[in-house]
This record gives C-alpha cells, sequence and structure tokens, in this order.
C-alpha cells in the first residue's frame, strides 16, 4: 500500500513513521534551567550521527509552537545530559513522560537520584548504565511542528560491568538490557534478544556463492 506523504496531516504522518521506523533508541535527557531547576524527558527520535567528532541528534516537537521544558532548558543553557533506558528503569522513564507543570521535578516523582557530570554543569540518571555528556551544537528548525536538536558528546559514563576492554572502548552492549521504542500508543521492545551475523568482504562474498556457471 502506497501512503502520499503530502496528503497527510501531522498526526497521521507522525504516527505513520513512527510505526514503521522501528525500534528506536531512547534519549532520557535530563536538562535544567538558567536557575538551575532540573527537568528530565524521554525521546525516542535520537541517534548518534557521526563518531569523530561524536554529534547526536534528538527530535523534539513543539506541540501548539511552544517548546517543551528540555528543549527551552537547551536553549538557555546549551549543556544536556542524555541517559540510557532500560528495562529495570521502564517504569521511572514513563513517570518522567508525564506532562506535569515545569515547575515539577520529575526525578523526584520517579524516584531517581541524580549524579553530577564532569565536562557539563548538568545531572545525569546514577541508576542509568550510559550517559552522555551533551553540549549544543545548533538547533534546526523543521517547521511548522519540531525542531531537530544536534549536540556533541562532551563525556561518556558507563558502568564499569559493561566495559570489557576500556583502552580499546570494547563495551559489552548486552549488558545494558535497553529498551526501543516501537509504535504508539505504549509499545516498547527489549534488546535481549540478539544475533550475530558477520559483515563479509567481496570475497568472502564470492566465496560463499560458489563456482559460477
Amino acid at each position: 500500500m502506497l501512503f502520499d506523504m503530502e496528503t497527510l496531516d501531522l498526526a497521521r504522518s507522525y504516527k505513520l513513521l513512527s510505526s514503521t521506523i522501528v525500534p528506536r533508541p531512547i534519549a532520557w535527557v535530563v536538562s535544567q534551567d538558567a536557575n538551575g531547576a532540573v527537568n528530565a524527558a524521554p525521546y525516542s527520535l535520537f541517534n548518534f550521527f557521526g563518531g569523530h567528532p561524536p554529534i547526536v541528534c534528538i527530535g523534539m516537537g513543539q506541540p501548539k509552537g511552544r517548546d517543551k521544558d528540555s528543549l527551552a532548558n537547551i536553549r538557555a543553557t546549551g549543556e544536556f545530559a542524555i541517559n540510557m533506558v532500560t528495562a529495570s528503569l521502564a517504569q521511572a522513564m514513563n513517570t518522567t513522560a508525564v506532562p506535569f507543570p515545569a515547575d515539577v521535578n520529575e526525578l523526584e516523582k520517579a524516584g531517581l537520584e541524580t549524579a553530577p557530570c564532569t565536562r557539563i554543569k548538568g545531572r545525569r540518571i546514577a541508576s542509568s548504565p550510559l550517559a552522555l555528556e551533551c553540549r549544543l551544537q545548533q538547533i534546526i528548525d523543521v517547521q511548522p511542528s519540531s525542531v531537530i536538536v544536534v549536540a556533541a558528546v562532551q563525556a561518556v559514563h558507563i558502568d564499569d560491568e559493561c566495559v570489557k576492554d576500556a583502552g580499546r572502548c570494547h563495551i559489552d552492549s548486552a549488558r545494558f538490557a535497553a529498551i526501543g521504542r516501537m509504535e504508539s500508543p505504549g509499545w516498547y521492545t527489549r534488546t535481549s534478544d540478539r544475533f550475530v551475523m558477520q559483515q563479509l568482504s567481496v570475497e568472502q562474498w564470492e566465496e560463499r556463492q560458489g563456482p559460477s556457471n
């Protein structure tokens, strides 16, 4: 079935893409305003787009044309932390997605403790096995409903038990027990079911094809 995107409104276009581009990693963003008030919220339009420089991007909606708290804080300070959502932290993450007023600390509502960052002034979620300290590079307006936040990763915090070889940056990703976002409303997936597939050279691929006729 063909869907012509130009014929769809915002709600249906978003629903179609968010239901088909799956699974998606979740950026659990912890930010703070100019006065140091902390905010936490999850965003599933997220990934990394370069290793050197280390660039990540997050899509953030602007309901009714207004910035969400995370985006307002990022504009104000230029800094934020991205935390990984694991299966054990799923309910806490869901609590931080509740649309509390701006003066409510979602981390306190979710019963989450924070730890200080090292390269930025903000905080990170202490119980998350992975946290990225990020500094804003640019905000790209995607009219009329959203923006893309482009940031450079300044530091990475990883639980010791997830690190296989620090010198080579070899990480045991399976130990994270991360979850990903699926379709709305409310569907997620675990990353515990994995398989290995070797990337082939041209010579290896040709060898597997057998002799040609």
